[in-house]
């Protein structure tokens, strides 16, 4: 028999991958426990992120690169990651900015809360 976890207030990083995992499994469910479990994790995942991570109040794309350098990243890597070099080096350059797809994929490779991706910013002229 598959029993579902029980979520409590995330303390630490390995109940925080856990949380993740789970959620990556019924982040697409719509209705009934799974979107009620979904919808949990959520604050559980956002809450443990707004305690513990310590990032600075930049903007996306320079958070993007201040994260790339503590993990010794280049762009060809997130290219590696989200499919098109050329789109990530316009938004690198504030040319384009930041997709959805681009965001949770980014702040999954360079543990930042996705919240953190979403503000805006300008784009160069």
């Amino acid at each position: 028999m598959n029993e579902k976890p029980q979520w409590f207030l995330i303390e630490t990083e390995q109940e925080y991958n856990n949380a993740v995992a789970r959620y990556e499994t019924v982040r697409h469910a719509t209705t009934g426990a799974d979107h009620k479990e979904k919808l949990l994790l959520v604050h559980l995942i956002a809450d443990y992120e707004n305690r513990t991570w310590d990032l600075p109040d930049v903007d996306p794309v320079e958070l993007i690169k201040i994260r790339m350098e503590d993990f010794g990243y280049k762009a060809a890597d997130l290219a590696q990651v989200y499919g098109d070099k050329g789109t990530v080096s316009k938004v690198l350059n504030y040319k384009q900015p930041l997709s959805l797809t681009m965001i949770r994929k980014f702040s999954v490779l360079l543990h930042l809360p996705a919240g953190e991706l979403l503000k805006e910013y300008q784009l160069a002229e």
